[in-house]
């Protein structure tokens, strides 16, 4: 499960790290992988998070997310 922080949920005082639905993994413009979605709560707010190689390899390779580079 790919997970992000989501600031719309926050101000509501609820947690703010939740899963993503429909995570794309990208490439950055220096060649780190970031996370990309939408809050599994809400539906409405976009989501972003940072990743390792290896994390980022290892959800695509499962299945968690689609692969956008």
């Amino acid at each position: 499960m790919v997970e992000g922080y989501c600031v719309v949920c926050k101000k509501e005082g609820g947690k703010t790290k939740r899963a993503m639905k429909n995570p794309v993994i990208e490439k950055t413009s220096r060649g780190g992988f970031i996370a990309k979605g939408i809050c599994s709560n809400c539906g409405k707010t976009k989501m972003c998070a940072m990743m390792s190689k290896d994390a980022a390899e290892k959800a695509i390779k499962s299945g968690e997310a689609k692969k956008g580079y």
